[in-house]
């Protein structure tokens, strides 16, 4: 029996990020996936405050969200380190983590809504991502924090594959590539990396799964 378990729900962008963390460092785990529109008591057990997914349970001690996942997991299994040893450099990457945990929910809005409030996520998407190009990027890094892969590329997972999904199925333009060449560049990179590249979400199965997704969600704000 696995002493570590992971509670997820695909294809949430917040549990691929523990995923890969979990997957760059080797270490196995128990995955077990949830309905969030029908939630396991033991979902509720163990986040009774958010009952969201990611949940990790390492032997018998729960931790909830998942860039606090992200810290622990990097905490209890120093191999293949997620942030910088250096207190500089690991500052700097905890402020662009932030940054991403907080731009990030736009993203999943351009699904949720439409008209102005669409309109308005998808504006917020583009200053994000004005900003990741022009100050998170700058200077010929391969990821955000050098030659490897590390805990700010994870935090923006959703900008690397998720949005370019939402944009298929919305009719939405916001990322183009010769606008954002370093983004651009890292996205390349950042789906090149042997974990990433081989436990990526199906890109067709979430286009199907986020479309009906998006029409449930509006015809319920309708009715």
């Amino acid at each position: 029996m696995a002493v570590l378990k992971l509670f997820g729900a695909w294809p949430s962008p917040y549990v691929f990020r523990v995923i890969w963390a979990l997957k760059l460092k080797g270490i196995p785990y128990e995955y077990i996936e949830e309905d969030l529109s029908n939630k396991s008591p033991l979902l509720l057990q163990y986040n009774p405050i958010h009952k969201k997914v990611p949940v990790l349970v390492h032997d018998g001690k729960l931790i909830c969200e998942s860039i606090v996942i992200l810290r622990y997991i990097d905490e209890i299994w120093p191999q293949n380190p997620l942030l910088p040893a250096d207190p500089h450099e690991r500052a700097v990457a905890l402020f662009w983590i932030k940054f991403a945990d907080d731009k990030s929910p736009f993203i999943s809005k351009l699904y949720r809504t439409d008209g102005e409030e669409q309109q308005v996520a998808a504006k917020e998407c583009f200053e994000m991502l004005e900003v990741i190009e022009g100050h998170a990027l700058v200077g010929e890094k391969k990821f955000f924090g050098g030659d490897e892969i590390n805990m700010v590329d994870i935090a923006f997972c959703s900008v690397a594959h998720w949005l370019g999904v939402i944009e298929g199925f919305t009719g939405l333009k916001i990322f183009e590539p010769h606008k954002f060449p370093r983004l651009n560049s890292w996205i390349q990179n950042f789906k090149s990396v042997p974990v990433i590249k081989d436990n990526l979400p199906d890109t067709d199965k979430m286009s199907v799964v986020l479309k009906r997704r998006r029409e449930m969600l509006l015809a319920s704000k309708s009715s």
